[in-house]
């Protein structure tokens, strides 16, 4: 392994450390903002593995982006969209 390549390793389990850490930012904050959120990195974590020859199917990429499994995350942590978020989100459709 290169030392880019651990770099970006860290970087990216400091990432996840960090959103971990800060559950109180939702997933469509994260869309509104950056057009990414938790469950597009778990769709890109499982679409790396699968160019390396291995299978980590959706459910169990959130689970290591999310630190447990989604169901849980979401019952604990997610709340409901507010209006002004769905707005927000409305608007950033249709500025793509």
């Amino acid at each position: 392994m290169s030392t880019q390549t651990d770099i970006e390793a860290a970087v990216f389990r400091r990432l996840l450390q960090h959103l971990d850490e800060h559950k109180e930012v939702q997933n469509i904050d994260l869309m509104i903002l950056a057009d990414f959120c938790r469950n597009c990195l778990a769709k890109w974590y499982g679409a790396a593995a699968a160019e390396y020859g291995e299978v980590v199917d959706y459910e169990q990429a959130r689970e290591i982006i999310y630190g447990m499994p989604y169901k849980e995350w979401k019952e604990k942590f997610q709340l409901p969209a507010t209006d002004q978020q769905l707005a927000a989100m409305q608007a950033r459709k249709k500025s793509d």
